[in-house]
Order: structure tokens, then sequence, then C-alpha cells
């Protein structure tokens, strides 16, 4: 290995060893004719040839544990993974955060995260994702630590993860198997384990791997005469005939249960019940707003995909105007496709509802960069024109400077803090100034006789004022056109 000398020094040498012409030509070299004092400012920070293409260690990623009575509690034997991230774009604290994301993901999975690394490259390798250089160093640190499991930033193709293995030795997954993985843990109804049975259904039919023609399991033709007999189906070809199948039957009972999530929606559109969306970033403190605002007692963890089960309860406003709220599934940056697709029938409360309450966490440490991948995971849903505020929860928590700043960009947006119930009751005044109101407003004096109508005046209906008198309910409220039409033979006539 050759030693480097400084620029200074170079420059020095080259006066001594070339003649004044030559030295002119010498200095147009790259690495002779830059200088600190001429080029630092401009340039910045310079790196080798070699440190850059290195793999570069995060740090503070390790969460294996080291106290025996914690460890008392790990009923399992915990996977020991190594990360591993390809840096395309970006900054280098970009980076190091999406490892950081990926290290929370496997110990939300149950794993013990022993090291995390990034190869910088224009695009990962076609072959092996990082590069077969860097796959051979990657094998050397999974030996150093003693890891059992690769976990790539990024979804690999069947051949990269095949030919990772292949060098690293070790079982490689990428970050859309551990979402699965993950989704799988939490899904706790029927619907939410039906949906991820068919993520993970369509994430593994490209990935199974067989030995060929060898493991034939039928032969064909039978008893059915000359050149019918052959090697048949492969043991490979049965398994994604088995799983389509069985893909098929699941996209069956996920029907019949959005049809019944869709007669509960028509129910509610029936009676002219506005809905309100939670939508926002995993662990953003959707479920923890949602009971600080109607007491559903929703699990509160924290943890990635704490909840997957979406929960619509009764909410009312400072007004009296009753309204429904529904926690969605938390949204994370680049949420497998398969997800998506799965996760369709459930995402589309947000779709379907009045206004969008987008949770984003002011404490994180780049809040923009969820609000982003929310709104793509939004408009793949097709939700774009739905009125949304921006809810910067864990206010308590956040950097100042950082709340400023996300409520300049944002214009409709309000900082709260679910844990210790700061603004709530601003945010129940927004979300009683965005809801939509009835269309037509109307004075009716109901009889007595006719309660019916005043109590749907006061549940599909805003009540501007309400008046008993000898005749009856002298009413004077906002109401949809329905309503208006039962309650018009009661408005008072006119004087002439």
């Amino acid at each position: 290995m050759t030693s480097s000398s400084s620029p200074s020094q170079d420059a020095k040498r080259l006066a001594h060893a070339y003649p004044e012409g030559l030295r002119a030509d010498a200095l147009m070299e790259e690495d002779v004719a830059w200088s600190y004092e001429i080029d630092g400012e401009r340039d910045g920070e310079q790196f080798d040839r070699s440190e850059r293409a290195a793999l570069r260690r995060v740090v503070g990623l390790s969460t294996e544990l080291e106290d025996v009575t914690e460890v008392e509690y790990r009923q399992l034997r915990l996977e020991r993974v190594v990360l591993v991230g390809v840096w395309t774009t970006g900054t280098a604290q970009d980076a190091d955060n999406s490892l950081a994301e990926l290290a929370a993901l496997a110990e939300t999975a149950g794993a013990i995260v022993l090291d995390g690394v990034i190869q910088r490259r224009d695009k990962p390798d076609a072959a092996t994702y990082i590069g077969s250089g860097k796959a051979a160093e990657l094998r050397d640190v999974v030996l150093e630590t003693g890891a059992d499991t690769v976990i790539c930033d990024g979804e690999l193709s069947p051949g990269q993860l095949i030919q990772l293995e292949d060098v690293v030795k070790v079982k490689v997954i990428d970050r859309t198997a551990l979402i699965l993985d993950i989704f799988a843990q939490h899904a706790k109804s029927r619907e939410g384990k039906a949906q991820v049975a068919l993520a993970q259904m369509q994430y593994m039919l490209p990935r199974l791997r067989g030995w060929g023609q060898s493991l034939s399991r039928q032969m064909g033709g039978g008893r059915g005469g000359l050149a019918t007999r052959g090697p048949g189906e492969t043991k490979i070809e049965t398994d994604r005939r088995r799983i389509r199948e069985k893909m098929a039957k699941m996209r069956r009972e996920i029907a019949e249960m959005k049809t019944g999530r869709e007669i509960k929606r028509q129910e509610r559109r029936r009676n002219k019940v506005p809905s309100v969306a939670i939508a926002g970033y995993t662990n953003a403190g959707k479920s923890s707003l949602l009971n600080r605002l109607t007491g559903a007692g929703v699990l509160v963890e924290n943890a990635l995909f704490a909840t997957l089960d979406p929960t619509v309860r009764r909410a009312e406003t400072p007004s009296g105007r009753l309204y429904t709220l529904a926690d969605t599934v938390g949204f994370v940056r680049h949420l497998p496709h398969h997800l998506v697709e799965a996760f369709r029938s459930t995402m589309e409360e947000v779709g379907d509802s009045d206004l969008i309450l987008h949770v984003v966490d002011g404490s994180h440490p780049a809040p923009e960069e969820q609000l982003a991948a929310v709104r793509e995971v939004i408009r793949d849903v097709g939700a774009t024109d739905v009125p949304e505020i921006v809810v910067i929860n864990k206010a308590d928590a956040a950097d100042p400077l950082v709340l400023q700043r996300l409520l300049r960009v944002e214009k409709r947006s309000i900082a709260v803090s679910a844990r210790t119930g700061r603004n709530i009751d601003a945010l129940l005044a927004l979300i009683d100034d965005e809801l939509p109101r009835p269309s037509v407003e109307i004075e009716a004096l109901v009889p007595y006789t006719h309660g019916k109508l005043v109590a749907r005046a006061h549940t599909e209906g805003e009540v501007i004022s309400e008046e008993h008198t000898a005749e009856g309910t002298l009413l004077k409220v906002r109401v949809h056109e329905e309503l208006a039409a039962d309650l018009a033979p009661y408005t008072p006539v006119p004087a002439v």
C-alpha cells in the first residue's frame, strides 16, 4: 500500500523534479493541483476513492442485551442480524436514518441487531445487491459478529436473494419480508390475518425454490398409452399451483369482508354522519390520539405497527355534532406494494372519509420524510381530494424549532400532545370547523307528537336554536336535503 503526502509537499517535490515547462503540465494533474487554501472551502470535505467505495459502519444500532435478567424474559432465542443498505440518493444522514428505521423494524420483529453497514453506489448491484467484493466483506462481518441473518434495506429480486445467500452463507431477507413478518405477528382480526396472508403469498410466489425436474411428483399419462408418459408436474410447480389456489380463496374471503364493511359505511352515509380518518406514519401516535379524542381504549405501545386492525369510534364536536373517527394502519417508507394491495379495503376508510387527520411525529429526526411517505400511500388509494389537517403529535418532546418549521410549511396544521393533552381542545374545534356542514338552513315548528324529527335534527343536522312553545318545538337548524323535506310541512307560515 503506497503512502500519501500532502498537496503542498507534492508541489515542492515537483519544483525540483521537473523543469519549468514540464512543471506546469504536471501541476494540471488532479492530485497535485489541489490545495486546501484554494479549493478546500469550495469543494468541502473530500474523501479518498477507496473510502468512498468502502462499506461504512453505522454506529449505535446494536440492540444486543447484556443484562441477564432481561435475557431471561426472552422465551425463544432471537435471531442475530446484520443490516446492510445501499445509499443511492440523498445525504449520508438520510441513509443513516433509513438504516436506523430498519433496525427499529428488526427489533420490533424480535431480532437482535449486531451491526449495520452502508454501501455507496449509483444503483444496487443486479447480482448481489452490494457487489461481489462487498458481499465477501459482508461475509467477514457476519463471521466476526456471529450473526445468523442478513437484512437488506430494500426489496431484493429472487436472483439477488439467492446469490447473496451463496456468498454470506446465512439467511438473507429484505425489508419487505421483514415488514410482512411484523404484520403477521400483530394482525388480530380475521380480516387483518387474511390480508397479511394474501400479501405474504404474493411475495412468496416468485421466490419459491426447488430442485427442478428431479422432484417430479406425478407421471403424465398413467395408462394413457404411447407418448403420454412424462415427468409430469414438478414439486415447485405443485407448490405454485397450491399457492395460487389459496390466493384466489383468500381474495374471495376478503371481498366478502369488504361487503360487510361497505354495508356499515353505507349506513353511516344514510344517516349523514361525517367521518374522520386518522392516517400517519407508524408509531406517530395515532392510537394515542384516538384514545385522547374518544376514550376508545386502543392498545398504545412504543413500537412500530403495534396496532393493525382499524378501529372506528363515535365522537362529538364541541358544538354537539356527531361524527366517526377511524384509526387506520400505519404507513412506513417503501411500504411493500403487496401490503398496499392487500390492505386496500381497509385503507378505503381514508378515501371515503370527509376529513383526514394526518398525524406526524414531531420528535422524529426527519418528520418531512414521514409526511411525504404517507402522502404517497394516500395517493395510491385515491384520497388526494379529501381535506387534510396535519397533526404534529408529541409536541411535548419535539424541538421547538422543528415545530415552528412544520407549522410554517404546513398551512393547515396544529401541534398537539396526545400524552399530555396539549392543544387537544383546539384540535377538536378545528375538526368542527373543517367537517362539512349540512347545506339547507330551515326553521320549523315541530309538534310534540313528532319528537323523532327533533331527535333526527340533533343527530343528523346542526341545531342553531331550539325553543319549546305551546304549539311544539321551534327549531332553527342546518340539515341535509332529505331531512329538510321532512321538516318542510312544519315551517311557520309567514304573516301577511
